[in-house]
């Protein structure tokens, strides 16, 4: 798949606010099925079993994100576990600094527009 092809389908997705974690994880989410975004999630998927994909920790839980443009993406579900017709979560959070670890700032909701100029520093 073209990197434009998946730039393309992330663009049309409506993203929204996981309020959860709005002040200790700012990140969205899109329902691959209840939004529509089956081909999105394939997409990704694809670029996992590409080997795109970077081992993680968030806490104590491992995962895998993928890294494009100004964002992190993940599943709640292992990627090679994703079965046709079933409703998954795609997350997205910005990337702060060096793309791989990044700072929770003051007013970051995890929306485009609430972006913090600068970077965090780390003392």
């Amino acid at each position: 798949m073209k990197a434009t092809k998946l730039t393309e389908l992330i663009h049309r997705a409506t993203w929204r606010e996981a309020v959860t974690y709005r002040d200790t994880w700012p990140h969205e989410y899109v329902l691959s099925e209840k939004d529509s975004r089956q081909e999105l999630l394939e997409a990704v998927c694809e670029r996992f079993r590409a080997g795109e994909g970077v081992s993680g920790r968030f806490f104590r839980m491992k995962n895998t994100y993928l890294f494009l443009g100004d964002h992190k993406y993940w599943l709640m579900t292992h990627w090679d576990a994703i079965q046709p017709g079933v409703n998954y979560v795609l997350n997205r959070a910005r990337l702060y600094r060096d793309r791989r670890d990044f700072v929770i700032q003051p007013k970051d909701t995890g929306k485009p527009e609430d972006y913090p100029a600068s970077p965090a520093l780390r003392g």
